[in-house]
Parts: C-alpha cells; sequence; structure tokens
C-alpha cells in the first residue's frame, strides 16, 4: 500500500552545504510518526523541504502520489500539508481568532471555518474563552495550542509539527499531546521532537535522523526498548 507521503533518496542543500543526503521515509494515511535527532541532526531542514520552504538537489517528495517538487509553500498547504514551526510564531498583535481565521486561507477550507474553528475550539477549550485577546498575551504553553489549532484551520491531512515542547512546561506537553492522540486518525502526524521519550510514547513509528542521515526505523516500542537508543537518547 502506497503512503500518504513518500519521499526518494532526497538531498537537501543550504546554500553551498548539503544538510540532508538520501533520505526515505514513508507516511500512512491516519498514522503517528516522529524523526527524532539531536539538535542540528537536520530535522527542520527536512521540514522545510516538505513545506517548499527548502528546495531539494535530488529524490522526490509525493504526496498521495503526486509529486511537490517545484511547488510554492502555499500549493503545497492547498494541497493538504501544514506545519505547526519550531518556536510557535504566532502573530502577537493579531487576536486568537484573528490567527485561528488566518489559518484556513486554502480555498479548500474557506467554506468549512465556522465549523472547523468550533472543532478546534471543541480541543483547545482556552483559544475560546481568549478569542478576543491577543496572541500575545497568551502563555507560551497557550501559543503552542494556538499555533497547533491555526495550522489545523487549513483542514490539512498531514499535520508536521515542529518540536512540540520546546520551551515548555512537562504538565503542558504531555496535556498537548494527550489532545492531538484524541484525534486518533482523523489527521495524519509527522512529528519533530527532541523529546525523545516523549515522541516515541507518542508515535507509532519513528525514524532516527543522525549527522543528515537516517540511521535507523522501526515501531516506537520496539525503538523505545533498545538499549542502545535508551543510552543514547534517553540517558539510561
Amino acid at each position: 500500500m502506497a503512503g500518504l507521503l513518500e519521499v526518494s533518496h532526497l538531498d537537501v542543500h543550504r546554500g553551498e552545504t548539503q544538510v540532508l543526503w538520501d533520505i526515505c521515509l514513508e507516511v500512512h494515511a491516519g498514522e503517528r510518526v516522529a524523526i527524532l535527532g539531536s539538535n542540528g541532526a537536520g530535522k527542520s531542514s527536512f521540514l522545510g523541504a516538505l513545506t517548499g520552504t527548502l528546495a531539494s538537489s535530488r529524490g522526490e517528495i509525493r504526496l498521495d502520489g503526486r509529486p511537490l517538487s517545484g511547488l510554492r509553500p502555499h500549493e503545497i498547504t492547498g494541497l493538504g500539508i501544514a506545519l505547526v514551526p519550531e518556536g510557535r510564531r504566532v502573530y502577537k498583535e493579531m487576536t486568537v481568532g484573528e490567527n485561528l481565521e488566518m489559518g484556513a486561507f486554502p480555498k479548500s477550507a474557506r467554506p468549512h471555518l465556522k465549523e472547523t474553528l468550533r472543532r478546534v475550539t471543541d480541543l483547545f477549550p482556552i483559544l475560546g474563552r481568549r478569542r478576543d485577546q491577543p496572541a500575545g498575551t497568551l502563555s507560551g504553553g497557550e501559543q503552542q495550542m494556538l499555533a497547533i489549532g491555526r495550522a489545523l484551520m487549513s483542514r490539512p491531512r498531514l499535520l508536521l509539527v515542529d518540536e512540540l515542547s520546546l520551551g515548555l512546561a512537562p504538565m503542558i506537553t504531555k496535556t498537548i499531546y494527550r489532545t492531538l492522540t484524541g484525534l486518533g486518525e482523523e489527521i495524519t502526524i509527522l512529528l519533530v521532537e527532541q523529546n525523545v521519550e516523549q515522541a516515541l510514547h507518542f508515535s507509532q513509528r519513528a525514524y532516527i535522523l543522525e549527522s543528515g542521515r537516517m540511521t535507523r526505523t522501526g515501531g516506537s516500542a520496539e525503538l523505545m526498548a533498545d538499549a542502545g537508543i535508551r543510552r543514547a537518547y534517553l540517558g539510561m
């Protein structure tokens, strides 16, 4: 069975410097998949290639069989890929409600704005209560909820989440992960995360990225039980 997302032999450069080598990855519809690696391993560069902000120098990216090479970021979003960026990047001077409405810019999402907004505020009730409040006045955890909610407003088929736990208190992180887990197979999620233990608990499968190369893949439970993984990434 073909995956929703298929990446084949992908190379990526930043300027003259190569940052990814021969990346192969597959994500099936309804899955939760994690990409694990230390800071500087190339995780965010890989998401940049998926969203069109970084061009690939070799290889292919396909969404449901359709090549994404050469498409602009807004065109890729329109096909059903949404990114929750590292550091949240909400529009701080705009209200919570305005931020959410900005997420519904794809043509396919606009007719469903009210319905999707109800769904997002059901998932994150604090966003509904603070809808008229400037986003910059929210706490870090609330801003992360807003960034996820804004991405969901585009009604994506594939949600990319970059460093969800970065800068957040452990309890807030667990709450957000619990909410995303509650989506079940409704949305396919590809997660990039330095918090390896949390990511493996959340995901069903995982890939390990080291120095720009995929070095291992497997079921999350299998990787969690692996002594080498536990020593290298969990300090055990």
